[in-house]
């Protein structure tokens, strides 16, 4: 009963999020030049130069709040993830064993704690990476 209409729902999220997308994104105008393999190995090259480079280079600052959207981003979704399993685990257990509640919510506020304190990890290093990052000089 449930797989007609999630398959419903997924092709009605699907259609309107191509809707979405041809109404947003303009089509290209024209065929963009082909750019030769000796620019694009020239400015690999460049990169990392210009990342160390005195008063215009901004390729560390750009990329260290990358990483810190990268950390703090995973950090909290592994957690979350991980809370909301333990959790439902424990409602189970509970649930099947009532006169063991207390001990199974003492041990789940102790796991919850742990997988907390793993995101507060992930939030130190997106600061660090923001605030006193240690790749600038």
């Amino acid at each position: 009963m449930a797989a007609p209409r999630f398959a419903a729902l997924t092709a009605a999220v699907l259609l309107s999020c191509g809707a979405l997308l041809t109404a947003f994104v303009a089509a290209p105008a024209a065929r963009p030049a082909a750019v030769s393999p000796a620019a694009l190995g020239g400015a690999a090259l460049a990169a990392p130069l210009a990342a160390h480079a005195e008063g215009d280079g901004v390729w560390i600052p750009a990329l260290s709040a990358v990483g810190a959207g990268f950390a703090i981003g995973l950090a909290a979704i592994g957690s979350g993830v991980g809370q909301g399993i333990a959790s439902g685990r424990c409602i189970d257990g509970i649930s099947r064993q009532p006169e063991v509640a207390d001990d199974l919510r003492g041990v789940l506020l102790l796991s919850l704690a742990f997988m907390e304190s793993l995101t507060i990890y992930g939030l130190v290093i997106a600061l660090v990476l923001l605030f006193a990052n240690p790749l600038i000089k």
